[in-house]
């Protein structure tokens, strides 16, 4: 049962076309991957999926609701982890959760098991009453996705959920991430630019290219169409992005990559 579909979703800046006629479906339950090179497309569409963003032209339901006609319904089925800093360092982790519940109207008893069982889940209850600004990157990051799912969304977007972590924390949230979708069979729509994150992670991936899917498909079927055996997921990547995996990116891009960094560092 696909609980996302987009349907020639399509977004224009002045005369760019960021997202052009974007067709794809999600299944319930699934880990699913954007994957492409700086300026794909890939934030883009996850801004245009959680009603951050109007598409110029098409549309696509999430959890049977449209995006353009029905954003309120949309955006209290999803959870949503940007690349900017969503938990305040001025608060406890504590703190930061009994905030995301209230916003989310969440009330009394519910609450505070909710907030226990999520740091819990995170593996942050011994570190619940202090400063998040004291916390490391990837305790951060944890703390993040907890506050997402606080109102237990059936799909829940993580954009770049890993960037500017060190391998052993970013192996710490990719284990969270499996976590999520064991316990609740949350569906993960992620961007990344680690290839072994797409393949150890997603499902299936599908790899944008100027604002198009260039492919789709699980890791192996990826790796088949070139060969399989030998070929890794960043030569499926070279091959069908058309160019090699770039992190480096603009100046933007690369200032944006350097204070994400920072503050999870």
């Amino acid at each position: 049962m696909n609980i996302l579909e987009t349907k020639q979703l399509t977004r224009r800046f002045s005369h760019l076309t960021a997202v052009d006629e974007l067709n794809i479906s999600v299944q319930e339950g699934e880990i699913f991957g954007l994957l492409g090179p700086n300026g794909a497309g890939k934030t883009t569409t996850l801004k245009m999926l959680t009603t951050l963003l109007p598409p110029t032209n098409g549309t696509a339901l999430v959890a049977g609701f449209d995006i353009v006609h029905q954003a309120r319904s949309v955006r209290r089925r999803i959870g949503y982890v940007p690349q900017l800093l969503s938990a305040d360092g001025a608060l406890t982790g504590y703190e930061n959760l009994l905030m995301f519940a209230k916003l989310y109207d969440i009330h009394g008893i519910e609450r505070e098991g909710r907030i226990q069982q999520s740091l819990k889940l995170m593996q942050l209850e011994e570190a619940s009453r202090k400063l998040v600004s004291t916390y490391s990157g990837g305790m951060i990051r944890r703390l993040e996705i907890a506050q997402s799912m606080l109102h237990r969304p059936p799909i829940l977007f993580l954009d770049e959920p890993t960037i500017g972590l060190d391998p052993l924390a970013r192996g710490s949230v990719w284990e969270h991430i499996r976590l999520l979708k064991s316990n609740f069979g949350t569906t993960i729509i992620l961007t990344t630019h680690y290839m072994e994150e797409a393949d150890s992670l997603c499902s299936r991936v599908a790899i944008m290219h100027e604002g198009r899917i260039a492919a789709i498909g699980t890791p192996s079927e990826l790796k088949d169409s070139l060969g399989g055996e030998d070929v890794t997921l960043d030569e499926v990547f070279a091959h069908y992005a058309g160019t090699e995996l770039e992190t480096g990116g603009s100046i933007r891009e690369i200032s944006r990559t350097r204070r994400t960094a920072r503050r999870l560092g």
